[in-house]
């Protein structure tokens, strides 16, 4: 072939490969040009609405709207996402109680001829779902019996009437302390294992050992500092001469700090639950006629004792509510007094007396965040109580479905989107 002809067909083959990549680019342009105009015609189908608008209607979604909220646009996932969003949701979010609902108790391996139990669709395993996080194998797992599985449940009330939430998650240990949405659980698959947990989003961390102790004579505490917008761990544990130690750790970190108990003696009981008020985490210190709270105030970390308006016997107990701590008091037969403490320092004022429909051995339990009831249990059936102080009416609350739950540990919680990394705007309004 000559030349000329090869320089010729050349010159043919870049023209055609020229129109092909002018025809693709415009092509390409005509497409993004539709796009453009469908996007156009969408937005003027949609009326605009301010960002504030947006966010004030989605604040008053319950926590299952609001999850698949997140997923409708970048816009809304911005705004769900935000630590400000998260707080103003938060303090819109009602009380329920947490609990573990067991499948069945078994021992640790199960027998080849026993029937395991189907797993409910799309649960995860916290346990799994850890070591993921940590890039350990999954077939490392140990073998253990679905039979000592347990699911995160938890327990919805509102007008008299009550259902059980699901949250899909099964764990193998028990929940330890509650704060803003964060639960803290036993991690199995670690002696002395942590890991602080929000079940709405399944976010996790798994904490750093501290010192190992028995569960009856040891305290764990969640609270927010109010100074730093971290969420702490509080440890007490009492060591064979009765002492009592106690331990920091700020969830994130991996080291735990040293914090001077209280004094020998002040302690002896680890049997009720603390509760976090008024910037502080309490204590009931006796299993019988305590005259005073042990509190440590989260951000000091320096313990105190409050004297108690009278002596606090089996069935009273102390609560949060209303942002305050309250001490709840069986006064006589048919009489229930509550009183609350604004501060550390501060004196008692008695703020309610409850005449109607008391009975001796309901305990209090805690206090609906947003409505305000003060929920007890009765020790001889399990049932639970809410007393209305508008209507000034005590109700026993009934299961929609069934019956209650039978679980040893109840715990008061909140459904939220908080994570321990989101610090900005949060506010202390820990169970």
């Amino acid at each position: 072939m000559s030349t000329c002809h090869k320089e010729v067909k050349e010159g043919t083959m870049a023209k055609a490969i020229g129109n092909k990549n002018a025809s693709f680019l415009k092509l390409v342009v005509e497409r993004a040009l539709s796009m453009e105009e469908k996007k156009k015609q969408q937005e003027a189908l949609v009326p605009y609405l301010p960002k504030d608008c947006i966010s004030n209607i989605l604040v008053r979604l319950p926590i299952d709207s609001l999850q698949r909220s997140r997923l409708v646009c970048k816009a809304w996932y911005t705004i769900i996402n935000s630590p400000i969003f998260i707080d103003a949701h938060l303090r819109r979010s009602e009380s329920v109680l947490i609990f573990l609902s067991s499948i069945k108790r078994g021992s640790l391996y199960s027998s080849p001829m026993a029937l395991i139990p189907p797993e409910k669709p799309n649960t995860i395993s916290v346990e799994v779902k850890s070591l993921q996080s940590e890039c350990v194998p999954v077939f490392g797992l140990p073998n253990l019996s679905p039979f000592l599985k347990s699911y995160i449940q938890c327990l919805e009330i509102n007008d008299g009437k009550s259902k059980i939430g699901e949250y899909n998650i099964s764990c193998l240990g028990n929940i330890r302390a509650t704060c803003n949405g964060l639960i803290l659980l036993d991690d199995k698959l670690k002696k002395g294992g942590l890991i602080v947990m929000n079940p709405v989003t399944r976010k996790l961390i798994a904490l750093p050992l501290g010192t190992l102790f028995p569960a009856h004579v040891e305290s764990y505490g969640m609270a927010l500092s109010s100074a730093t917008g971290e969420y702490k761990v509080i440890h007490l544990f009492q060591d064979e001469l009765g002492f009592i130690g106690c331990e920091t750790l700020i969830v994130g970190t991996r080291l735990w700090s040293w914090v001077n108990g209280p004094s020998f003696g002040l302690v002896s009981w680890f049997g009720c639950e603390p509760v976090s008020a008024i910037g502080a985490m309490h204590w009931v210190p006796h299993i019988d006629h305590s005259d005073y709270v042990v509190s440590m105030d989260v951000d000091e970390e320096k313990f105190h004792t409050t004297p108690l308006p009278k002596s606090c016997r089996t069935h009273d107990g102390i609560i949060e509510m209303g942002g305050f701590l309250s001490f709840v008091t069986h006064e006589e037969v048919n009489q229930i007094d509550i009183w609350i403490l604004k501060g550390l320092g501060e004196a008692w004022t008695k703020q309610h007396s409850i005449t109607m429909g008391c009975i001796m051995d309901m305990f209090p339990f805690f206090s609906l965040r947003m409505k305000g009831d003060v929920i007890f249990k009765r020790e001889e059936d399990g049932s639970f109580y809410a007393y209305d102080f508008q209507l000034q009416v005590m109700t026993r609350i009934e299961m929609e479905n069934g019956r209650f739950p039978l679980s040893c540990s109840f715990l008061p919680h909140v459904n939220s989107l908080v994570s321990w990394s989101s610090r900005e705007g949060s506010q202390d309004l820990c169970n």
